[in-house]
């Protein structure tokens, strides 16, 4: 199913707003797959995907967004893949069909293409996910991780620093334990809330340009450093480069999404886990 619908980007964008002709002009697609939207997207995960829908267009890029799920057909093009969280109910749901596409993601990932893989699926991209009551849930490798079911909970608000990416908020709720191996690096520490598991002090993954987090929130609305290193990433995989294109509605519009955003992460620092 098709539905057509910061950092150094940003820095980027607003050099190049002044002198660019504006939004209209050829059309500039860049296909974003949001995988398994129906059975892995909880905490409000399917705002990722708008957020990435909203600043494509300022940026005067045009989103095509795929609605994968089970059994669809895998998209001609693809050049941003984003994916949600979900119970372990919805981990079997899409087991069979994600182990077959395993293979493509894990070559688009050597390719370079972005990806943004939260909580449920963020477990699936390494090599298992080990329930409570024992059953192991084979991922599909593209981290060098596994992640252990517990029975502590570990939920509320975080905060963390990343260098590439500063401080990031978002609200983190899970079981299973994560613990990273070999070339896997993690996407930040924590500062406020517990992260991949109990013990080192790290939260979420990261590989080449595959980000890997329990950030629910949804993230990306707060955290739109993240959304342009995931944009700039689908850019240049596409076009060989991220080239803004933006009128001064489009860039105020911009400005006005990114205050806001620093006003909602300042505010969430500040509330209790």
């Amino acid at each position: 199913m098709t539905q057509e619908n910061g950092g150094a980007a940003q820095d980027a964008t607003k050099e190049a707003a002044d002198t660019a002709p504006g939004a209209a002009g050829e059309s500039r697609p860049i296909d974003v797959v949001s995988l398994y939207a129906h059975d892995m997207n909880i905490y409000g995960d399917s705002g990722n995907v708008l957020v990435i829908e909203k600043r494509l267009r300022l940026y005067g890029y045009e989103p095509v967004v795929h609605l994968y799920n089970p059994g669809d057909l895998w998209p001609e093009h693809v050049d941003l893949v984003l994916g949600g969280g979900g119970q372990d109910s919805g981990q079997r749901i899409i087991q069979k069909d994600f182990l077959q596409r395993g293979g493509i993601l894990r070559q688009l990932a050597k390719e370079g293409v972005p990806m943004l893989m939260i909580c449920g699926l963020y477990q699936l991209f390494g090599k298992y996910f080990q329930t409570v009551s024992g059953d192991r849930i084979p991922g599909v490798g593209v981290f060098d991780a596994v992640t252990i079911g517990k029975k502590a909970r570990l939920i509320g608000n975080v905060v963390e620093r990343s260098r590439d990416f500063g401080i990031i908020v978002g609200y983190e709720n899970h079981s299973g334990q994560t613990f990273l191996h070999g070339d896997t690096k993690p996407l930040a520490t924590v500062s406020k809330g517990q992260g991949n598991n109990l013990d080192d002090g790290f939260e979420g993954a990261r590989v080449g340009n595959v980000i890997g987090t329990y950030m629910h929130g949804s993230l990306l609305p707060k955290n739109p450093r993240v959304a342009d290193f995931l944009i700039a990433r689908a850019a240049e995989h596409r076009y060989g480069t991220f080239e803004p294109r933006m009128s001064r509605e489009a860039r105020h519009e911009l400005d006005l999404l990114d205050r806001t955003a620093r006003e909602a992460r300042d505010v969430a620092q500040q509330r209790p886990r």
